[in-house]
């Protein structure tokens, strides 16, 4: 063999141990996946549901029905725990949520529907903004009605309205379902409430109402044919309903009026119209889950589809069905321009709300 082939071999070989070396060097990295791989953020990790009211009402039914099962739709199948933090009707879990949490996506909030009023109306208890929470999802609407002893002198809105002394109805505070359907119901038919706020929970305010603390509640109209003491109540006639929100009657309440046939029959004017509807769209919230904002995209959409894929489990459907807990599901996307659009309305509506729920 020519000292040419020779050298020109060489050269072969050389470029052939170089290109095995560069393989041998950088291939591992890409076909060794048990050594390499990186596991789900939440596997081995807890979620807490931070809901802003008492154990045993639908607030914290929803949370620990949801803990069951939304785990098992989320990568690493993490735990899922219920920390009940009531309290100025959730504004101190919403505070929590908002600014002590940390924005890992592993805690997530339950509030009141209606909770983005406080911040609407410049309360300096809401150290929140509405728009800027991670909205993951809810499992229901939530419409309200106003019930009341069947004992009191009030048998009709129309007697309440007429009446020299305002009935005394409960309220855990300026958030809450009670407070703000009597607001509305102030604001457009002209009736009157004596409203003691601070209770809790609603449960507190239902055992003030069976020892007549109080007469009166508003409360949403699915815990209200869901659990006790309701039942008992209606087979005894304790209570009678007097008005309820939906744009139609439940049909739970075949005659019991809604707010906006009352507003037709009594005249009300276009512009408590307009505040009532600003206020109502709280309805579409329900028992929403959200969480920190800041909390990484990535993680937001997994616990966006984990709760999307839960409303859908046979399971849960079936537990919710037979809890008689409503539900009408609403993706967090949904809730998340909700929030934008309801924060957003003309300087005129929103001190008229002011005027209707300020302090």
């Amino acid at each position: 063999m020519s000292f040419n082939k020779k050298l020109k071999g060489l050269r072969v070989k050389g470029i052939e141990s170089f290109f095995l070396l560069t393989l041998y060097l950088f291939i591992p990295l890409s076909f060794d996946p048990p050594v390499f791989a990186q596991e789900p953020f939440y596997k081995g990790k807890t979620i807490r549901i931070i809901v802003g009211f008492t154990p045993g009402g639908f607030y914290d039914r929803w949370g620990r029905l949801i803990a069951r099962y939304m785990p098992k739709y989320i990568p690493g199948n993490p735990e899922m725990i219920v920390q009940n933090m009531p309290g100025a009707s959730s504004v101190i879990a919403a505070n929590y949520v908002y600014n002590v949490a940390k924005p890992d996506g592993l805690t997530v909030g339950m509030p009141i529907n209606s909770l983005y009023l406080d911040q609407l109306v410049g309360r300096k208890e809401a150290q929140f903004d509405a728009r800027k929470f991670e909205w993951i999802g809810t499992q229901e609407k939530y419409s309200t009605m106003l019930y009341m002893r069947s004992d009191a002198p009030y048998k009709s809105i129309g007697d309440i309205i007429k009446a020299k002394e305002a009935p005394k109805c409960g309220s855990t505070g300026t958030a809450s379902t009670s407070f703000i359907l009597l607001k509305i119901l102030e604001e457009t038919l002209g009736g009157k409430f004596n409203i003691v706020l601070g209770y809790p929970g609603g449960r507190e305010i239902d055992v003030a109402v069976e020892r007549g603390e109080v007469i009166c509640r508003g409360q949403d109209i699915a815990s209200h044919f869901g659990r006790e003491p309701f039942d008992t109540w209606h087979k005894k006639g304790f209570d009678r309903h007097l008005v309820q929100d939906p744009r139609k009657r439940d049909s739970r309440m075949p005659d019991t009026p809604t707010i906006w046939e009352l507003m037709d029959e009594y005249e009300t004017p276009e512009a408590a119209r307009r505040v009532a509807e600003v206020i109502l769209i709280s309805n579409e919230f329900g028992r929403a889950m959200m969480a920190t904002p800041g909390t990484p995209p990535d993680r937001v959409r997994m616990l966006r589809e984990a709760y999307a894929k839960a409303m859908k489990d046979p399971e849960l459907v079936a537990e919710a069905k037979k809890a008689r807990m409503d539900m009408d599901p609403s993706p967090g996307e949904h809730l998340q321009k909700l929030a934008k659009e309801v924060m957003e309305q003309p300087p005129q509506v929103v001190e008229r709300v002011k005027k209707l729920l300020g302090n």
